[in-house]
């Protein structure tokens, strides 16, 4: 199964939790996490973010749950970047 390596989300949040915890959260699920957060818009209850996470083995269910236990929603996956997983011995 391929691997992913680089994601770009369009997410909806709330205010609260703000962008540093919001990027600090979703950064502490691996180690290897790298997470760049830009706020597009705010209104008076939420702000789009766009939020690229990138790694050497990206759990996206995971990531999907800690937006959701945020308050946050994924609107769309905007941009994939996977690499294909090198055969194995039974392969």
């Amino acid at each position: 199964m391929a691997i992913v390596k680089r994601i770009l989300l369009d997410v909806l949040k709330p205010h609260h939790p703000g962008s540093l915890e919001f990027a600090q959260t979703l950064a502490d699920l691996d180690p290897g996490y790298r997470v760049n957060l830009r706020v597009e818009e705010v209104d008076e209850n939420t702000e789009s973010i766009v939020v690229v996470i990138e790694s050497e083995n990206i759990r996206f269910d995971e990531i999907d749950q800690a937006i959701k236990k945020m308050g946050g929603t994924i609107h769309s996956v905007d941009e994939v970047d996977a690499e294909g997983s090198p055969p194995t011995a039974a392969d």
